[in-house]
Order: structure tokens, then C-alpha cells, then sequence
């Protein structure tokens, strides 16, 4: 017999925390997946789902039911105006919601391979903007995003929502600074894989076209005010830039970081194609 839960008590409270509170989503190291593809994806690699809260007074389709069926993790009955509380969007109310267990914040979840395109965003103030260059980095084929310094969550729902379920397709970890990082690329380069670091600036001495990313490259985004921290730029080994030729100054930084990784991407398939 599933859980049942029509008002707002305790445990409704908490999956409320995990929408709101970012300490509370830490402490409890999880959080709550809103969407169909979101839910899909985690389910699809692997993720630890610890709950599955359904809407009680719904028809729910077959997508749903399967996940009901097969998936392993405590299966709660919640009532519609509580599903439409936790939902997220103000017109629909959610069949199905997910809460799940985060990842280990470990670099070693980024595959160390001769080809591989790892994406650093320092210090990021926006969670869409996290969500959505993880969405280009998994896109693209980067092999995993790094989160470093005092930044947004990536496991806000506004990140969680704007990567449309690439969250849990790709490894995305959190590091409190620089350091630990160059820490990292010191080992890869100690497998024999030539890592690069390259800035990404306006006033960086090439052209993104111009550098070769179809070497192993650590692409580093900055914040959306004032860009990489000194202790980033001193770490690069080279600084490219975006061409632009309108009136905008700059671009947003997840926008920035599509542009890089498509270019990357297109370098890498051309080469493979030779």
C-alpha cells in the first residue's frame, strides 16, 4: 500500500525544501526532478530515485505507470494541489514527480580519454544559465561540466528544468576552487593525455575557429560579470575569443559556451571525417 499525502505535513514540507532551500537539498543530498524527460533521463543513467510522488487524482498515462511499475524507489500518492505546488508551472499539474539522490561531487567521474572536451563555468550566478551549458556541453559531446567556486546551484530547478534531463546524462561536478581542478588536469597529463587549458575572453589572442580543440581541452567559461578569476587566468595556456561583428559588447555566458562547443564539435567531426 503506497503513502499517502493530502495536506501539508512534514513530508510535504520537506520535498518543498528541496525545491526552495539549497542548504536543506545538501544536507539531505537530494533533490526534486520536475518533467517527463527530466525523469526519463535519470531513470535512463542510472540515478539513485529514492521517491516517486504521483497525482492521486489523475489518469496517469503509460509513460508514467511504467515508471510506477519498474522503477525501484518508495512509490507516494500525492493530492492534485499539492502536485500542482511542487510542479513548478503555475498551468499544469505534474502526473509524476521524482526525488534523487545527488552524485558525488568527485572529479573522477569525468572519463580521462586522448579526445576528451571538459567544460570549467566559474563561479556562475545564474541557474538557467548552469542548466542550459550543460544542456550545450552534452550536446556538443563534452565529457563533463565543472562547477567551480561560490556559484549558483546545479541542482536548483531552474538548472534542473534548463538542462532538460542532460543533468543526468553527462558528469556535472561541483569543486570549491581552482586548484583542486589543476590538481586534477596534473594527473590527467600524468596518463599521457596533453590536456590544454584555453580562457575563453573577448580579448583572447585567437579566434575560436583559429585554436585546435580537437586536442584535449579544458574549455573555461567565466562568470556573467566580470568573467574568470585571476586564479583561472593564470592557469591558461591560451585565451580565445568569439568574433563578433553587430553592436553587442559581449554575449551571455551560457550563449558564449555553445558557440565554443559547437566549434569544438565541428573541428572533431570534420577530423574524424578525414
Amino acid at each position: 500500500m503506497d503513502l499517502r499525502v493530502s495536506g501539508r505535513n512534514a513530508r510535504f514540507q520537506q520535498w518543498e525544501a528541496l525545491l526552495r532551500n539549497r542548504t536543506k537539498r545538501q544536507r539531505r543530498g537530494e533533490f526534486l526532478v520536475q518533467g517527463v524527460r527530466p525523469i526519463t533521463m535519470a531513470v535512463e543513467h542510472g540515478w539513485q530515485i529514492r521517491e516517486l510522488l504521483y497525482d492521486t487524482g489523475a489518469q496517469l498515462s503509460g509513460w508514467a505507470q511504467e515508471a510506477l511499475d519498474t522503477v525501484r524507489a518508495e512509490k507516494i500518492a500525492v493530492s492534485r494541489e499539492l502536485m500542482h505546488e511542487l510542479g513548478g508551472k503555475a498551468d499544469t499539474i505534474p502526473e509524476l514527480l521524482a526525488v534523487v539522490a545527488m552524485p558525488e561531487d568527485d572529479l573522477c567521474r569525468i572519463p580521462a580519454a586522448p579526445a576528451m572536451l571538459t567544460v570549467v563555468f566559474d563561479r556562475p550566478t545564474s541557474p538557467g544559465n548552469i542548466g542550459t551549458l550543460v544542456r550545450s556541453a552534452d550536446a556538443f559531446g563534452a565529457s563533463g561540466v565543472i562547477i567551480t567556486g561560490h556559484a549558483a546551484d546545479v541542482y536548483d530547478p531552474k538548472a534542473v528544468r534548463a538542462s532538460t534531463g542532460s543533468l543526468f546524462a553527462l558528469p556535472v561536478v561541483r569543486v570549491p576552487s581552482h586548484q583542486a581542478v589543476l590538481s586534477w588536469v596534473a594527473d590527467v597529463r600524468a596518463k599521457g593525455i596533453g590536456m590544454s587549458i584555453v580562457g575563453t575572453d573577448e580579448h583572447g589572442a585567437l579566434d575560436a575557429a583559429v585554436y585546435d580543440f580537437t586536442q584535449p581541452t579544458l574549455t573555461l567559461i567565466g562568470n556573467e560579470t566580470t568573467g574568470l578569476s585571476s586564479g583561472w587566468r593564470e592557469a591558461c595556456d591560451r585565451f580565445v575569443r568569439i568574433p563578433m561583428s553587430g553592436s553587442a559588447s559581449s554575449l551571455n555566458a551560457a550563449a558564449a559556451a555553445t558557440v565554443v562547443l559547437y566549434e569544438s564539435a565541428r573541428q572533431r567531426t570534420a577530423a574524424a571525417r578525414r
